[in-house]
């Protein structure tokens, strides 16, 4: 089984069979979905802000969150996550 450590490693599937011929020979690593869950403390402390996005590039972000079966906001919240983890491992 491979293991995959980016949301961006899944594809955009054709159709319900190449998807599920892509689950069944991969998942997700276990440190991506331990960043993907929202602890209780994580969702009590979260701190609204407002961000401005080109419609068009919010239409994409909101078309791969649905192949993705996710919410664009948790998607993007994933994406900052991930690269912020990025960012403080290359210091």
């Amino acid at each position: 089984m491979n293991s995959f450590t980016t949301w961006e490693d899944v594809p955009i599937f054709e159709n319900e069979n190449v998807e599920a011929e892509f689950w069944a020979d991969n998942r997700p690593d276990l440190r991506l979905m331990e960043t993907a869950v929202a602890t209780s403390t994580e969702t009590s402390e979260s701190v609204n802000i407002s961000l401005r996005i080109d419609p068009r590039m919010l239409a994409r972000i909101k078309r791969i969150a649905r192949s993705r079966y996710i919410n664009y906001q948790s998607m993007i919240k994933q994406w900052l996550s991930e690269r912020l983890e990025q960012e403080l491992r290359e210091r």
